[in-house]
């Protein structure tokens, strides 16, 4: 399976906000968008980067979502497909075309 799918389904089962893999029609106050950024394998287990969009009504909404979000996914190792989980990098990520509250979360994620 996908790691991003599995990221998907496992923050759409603990994490109180959807998670979308593209910008929707119709955004809703607090969501996350899901991006792989790049992949490798070390020693013949696959890697990815991955960076995590918290999307929120206000800057603080935004701040909170991301939050929660890492808290979450510093848990994903308990599946039996990732083998490691680590933050790369966090930082407010404000959307100016959109002119919407943004902060991102890079993971480094190792997986089956």
């Amino acid at each position: 399976m996908l790691i991003e799918v599995i990221i998907k389904q496992y923050l759409d089962e603990h994490l109180d906000a959807p998670s979308f893999f593209d910008y929707p029609d119709n955004p809703p106050r607090r969501f996350v968008l899901i991006d792989r950024t790049s992949g490798g394998e070390s020693e013949r287990l696959p890697n990815s980067t991955v960076a995590l969009q918290s999307y929120g009504k206000s800057k603080y909404e935004a701040m909170v979502l991301n939050d929660d979000l890492k808290k979450v996914m510093r848990n994903m190792e308990e599946l039996n497909e990732i083998s490691k989980v680590s933050l790369n990098a966090d930082y407010n990520f404000t959307d100016l075309e959109r002119k919407q509250q943004r902060y991102q979360a890079v993971f480094d994620i190792y997986h089956y």
